[in-house]
C-alpha cells in the first residue's frame, strides 16, 4: 500500500507518520487460502433467511447504536446477560477501541509475538508502548513465567487462543493467573475458538474475572467475513467503557439483520465447522509425512507451514496455480512460513498437489 506522501507526512500527527497500513497481500485467484475465511457456502436453509431478514430491513432509518437484538441472542448464546456484550464493526473496531478506552500514552500493552499484526499497529495509532514477550521459537507456546511477572506492570495484556498464525491455544488457566497479576485489563482474542476444543475457551472464567474481555468474531466459523461483525463479552462496566468510546451507528441495519439472523442459527453451523477441523487433521497428516516440510498442529482454520524458499513458493502457487496463500517469511520468528487456510476437500487437494510439484523443483 502506499505511504503518506511528504505533504500529509507534515500534516497528520507526528506519531503516525511512519505508520503503516494492514496490507493483506491480495490478489485475485481461483483458490484464495490467504486470509482464513471460511470457504464453505452458508448452510441450507440460513442463506434464504438471511435473505429474508436483509429484503425487510428498512434502509432509512439509523441502526440501532448498541445493537440490542443481537445483543440478547448473542447473550442467550453465551449464557449472560445483554449488559456482559458489546458488537463492533468487526474484531478489528474492538480491538482498536480496547486500546483506545484502556491503552494510550504512558500505558504498556503486553503482548507475545508471532501474532496478529493488528494488535501492534492499533497500539501504535493509539500511542500505547507494546512489551513484547516472543513465543518459543520452535513450539511457539508462551512463556507463561514471563508472561506473569510482565502483567502485573502492564495496563492490557492482548492473548489469542487459537493464535493467529501458529494455531496455539492458551490454556484457560494461564488465562486466570494472568488475570489476576493484571492491574488493567486482559483481552483473549478468541476469532477462531469455534474450530477448537470448546472447554479451551476462557469465556468459563468471566464470573471470577471481572479484568477479563473475550473477543468473539462471525467472520470465521460463521463465514460471514463481508459482513464484519464481531463482539466482546465481559463484565457490565467494562462493556459500559466500550460503550462510551465507540463510533455511533458503526454497526449497520444489514449488518444487524444479517448476523441476528446467522446466531439464531448457530446450531446449522455444527457441520461445516466439523468438517473444516476434520480437513484440517487430514492436511496437517499429509504435510507431516513431507520430509520437504514443518508443519505445526492447530487449534484454528488454518496451518503454518515451513519450507524452503517460502516467498517463491508462495509466488509460483499464484502464478502458476491461481492459489493464494499467506507468505510469513519476512515475520521475525516465522522466517519460511506459509500460512494455508483450510479450505474444501477440492481446494486443500488442489493446494497439496501444487505444493508437492513445486517442492520436487525447488
Amino acid at each position: 500500500m502506499a505511504e503518506l506522501s511528504d505533504r500529509m507526512r507534515e500534516r497528520v500527527q507526528s506519531h503516525l507518520r511512519g505508520i503503516e497500513p494492514y496490507d493483506p497481500n491480495f490478489t485475485l485467484t481461483k483458490i484464495n487460502l490467504s486470509a482464513n475465511e471460511n470457504t464453505y457456502p452458508l448452510p441450507s436453509g440460513v442463506r434464504e433467511r438471511v435473505d429474508a431478514a436483509l429484503a425487510a430491513t428498512p434502509l432509512n432509518r439509523y441502526p440501532d447504536p448498541m445493537s440490542n437484538s443481537l445483543r440478547d441472542e448473542l447473550a442467550r448464546r453465551h449464557g449472560v446477560a445483554r449488559e456482559n456484550i458489546c458488537v463492533g464493526n468487526g474484531g478489528d473496531e474492538l480491538l482498536f477501541n480496547l486500546l483506545f478506552a484502556f491503552g494510550g500514552c504512558g500505558r504498556t500493552m503486553l503482548t507475545c509475538t508471532p501474532a496478529f499484526s493488528e494488535y501492534q499497529f492499533f497500539a501504535d495509532l493509539t500511542q500505547t508502548s507494546v512489551l513484547d514477550i516472543p513465543r518459543d521459537p520452535v513450539t511457539f507456546e508462551v512463556d507463561a513465567a514471563r508472561v506473569l511477572d510482565a502483567a502485573s506492570s502492564c495496563d492490557v495484556v492482548v492473548l489469542t487462543s487459537p493464535n493467529n498464525p501458529t494455531g496455539n491455544l492458551i490454556d484457560p488457566a494461564l488465562t486466570r493467573e494472568v488475570c489476576r497479576a493484571c492491574p488493567g485489563v486482559v483481552l483473549l482474542d478468541e476469532a477462531y475458538m469455534e474450530f477448537a476444543d470448546a472447554s479451551a475457551s476462557a469465556l468459563g472464567l468471566l464470573d471470577e474475572c471481572s479484568n477479563l474481555v473475550v473477543l468473539r468474531t462471525l467472520s470465521k466459523a460463521f463465514g460471514a467475513a463481508g459482513i464484519r461483525c464481531g463482539y466482546v463479552v465481559a463484565a457490565s462496566d467494562i462493556i459500559d467503557a466500550f460503550a462510551a468510546i465507540r463510533q455511533i451507528y458503526s454497526v449497520n441495519v444489514l449488518t444487524q439483520a444479517a448476523a441476528l439472523e446467522m446466531v439464531k442459527q448457530r446450531e446449522r453451523f455444527s457441520s461445516t465447522v466439523a468438517t473444516i477441523c476434520s480437513e484440517r487433521d487430514r492436511m496437517y497428516a499429509a504435510l507431516s509425512e513431507d520430509p520437504r516440510v514443518t508443519v505445526r498442529s492447530s487449534a484454528a482454520n488454518f496451518l503454518l507451514v515451513r519450507m524452503a524458499n517460502a516467498s517463491t513458493v508462495r509466488r509460483r502457487l499464484r502464478d502458476e496455480f491461481s492459489i493464494l496463500v499467506r507468505d510469513f517469511s519476512a515475520v521475525a520468528g516465522l522466517e519460511g512460513c506459509l500460512r494455508i487456510t483450510v479450505g474444501t476437500p477440492q481446494e486443500n487437494d488442489a493446494v497439496l498437489a501444487a505444493l508437492d510439484s513445486l517442492l520436487r523443483e525447488e
